[in-house]
């Protein structure tokens, strides 16, 4: 966790119209540093100087396991998400991000998306998982995104404006 991913994830988050999001770390002392600068952004002195971030970082709660960011989105949302990883490898358990935007627009599936830092998800969370989301792939071959790029990819690839539904409105 850095203070960077915090900051840009929730921005990304913000512009994507995200409900929450859970920071999940097992170190009390980076859940400390977190609730600190969330705190200095949506309470503190940095509010008032940046509203816009302020309004960005209220998206951030945090959580001290996947177990109980997973129990708060239920409870949020009334059901259990759809639970999807994403991971820098292919894994068998794939879901295309087409599929992802049916069940999200057209059935109104609530999703919990798991991004991974450092090493990223264990292999046992994301076999329990619902899926795994593609890789995100260049033309290059090389794959080291950093988390705050990856999510906000993926966000987009999800939930951003679809050229043929931007057409349909702007004619």
């Amino acid at each position: 966790m850095t203070n960077l991913d915090l900051h840009d994830i929730a921005r990304a988050g913000k512009t994507y119209g995200i409900g929450t999001y859970w920071v999940v770390t097992p170190f009390p002392e980076q859940r400390e540093l977190a609730e600190q600068i969330v705190g200095h952004w949506t309470k503190g002195y940095g509010g008032t100087v940046n509203p816009h971030r302020s309004e960005a970082l209220s998206l951030i709660t945090v959580c001290a396991s996947y177990e109980e960011a997973l129990s708060a989105a239920t409870h949020r949302f009334q059901r259990k998400p759809l639970v999807l990883a994403t991971c820098a490898r292919e894994q068998e358990n794939t879901v295309s991000y087409a599929e992802v935007r049916s069940r999200v627009f057209d059935h109104g599936s609530p999703v919990l998306l798991l991004f991974g830092t450092g090493s990223g998800l264990g292999q046992e969370l994301l076999s329990s998982v619902d899926g795994v989301l593609p890789p995100l792939r260049g033309y290059t071959g090389f794959n080291h995104l950093s988390v705050r790029s990856a999510v906000s990819i993926i966000l987009d690839r999800l939930l951003g404006e679809r050229e043929d539904k931007w057409a349909e409105k702007n004619r």
